[in-house]
């Protein structure tokens, strides 16, 4: 299927914050790069300011481009993981100060088209040339929305542009696991 990215491109250039498909459920979504975009959204979703954000990026190349170290064993990890998984890294690097956790890391997701969400999204941040920010489509400390339906209007009706693609989409997908890597170069699954 081809996809109009132009719409999702201009919001994102623009400082908007969207309501995006990704390779796990619905996301608000915005440029990781933004500051500002980054604190819309920590506004609309009441989110405690110190409480950082998923970042979505579409290669290993863009990947290494947002972090100060990138062991090759993450390279494993990341390549031959059968499920999205985001990973925590040590030392986030030219992203908004929102996005980055109080002790310097950052959670990082490769987007691999596996399927059609993830096509879309993998092709918006390929387009873009950014990475973009991922995090539920909730208020924080409610249920995570699974499906497009399940979004409240408060949130539906506060950003900017929602990504008119898949919101019909039934096929329940979940969150990412996550692991966090440590300056040791060991690991620990967070979930």
């Amino acid at each position: 299927m081809i996809y109009n990215l132009d719409p999702a491109i201009t919001a994102l250039k623009d400082g908007k914050i969207m309501l995006c498909p990704t390779d796990t459920v619905w996301g608000i979504s915005c440029d990781a790069t933004n500051a500002e975009a980054v604190d819309k959204i920590i506004a609309l979703k009441n989110r405690d300011e110190n409480k950082s954000f998923i970042v979505l990026v579409n290669s290993l190349d863009m990947l290494g481009l947002y972090v100060d170290e990138f062991p090759n064993f993450a390279v494993d990890i990341i390549e031959f993981s059968e499920q999205p998984i985001t990973v925590i890294f040590p030392k986030g690097v030219k992203l908004a100060p929102g996005v980055i956790n109080a002790d310097g890391s950052v959670a990082i997701r490769w987007v691999k088209p596996q399927h059609e969400e993830s096509k879309y999204c993998n092709a918006l941040i390929s387009k873009f040339r950014r990475p973009i920010v991922s995090t539920s489509a909730n208020i924080s400390g409610e249920p995570t929305p699974i499906f497009f339906n399940d979004i409240q209007p408060s949130i539906k009706d506060k950003v900017d542009f929602v990504v008119p693609y898949f919101q019909q989409n039934k096929i329940s997908r979940k969150p990412s696991r996550i692991i966090k890597l440590n300056v040791d170069g060991t690991f620990k699954v967070i979930r």
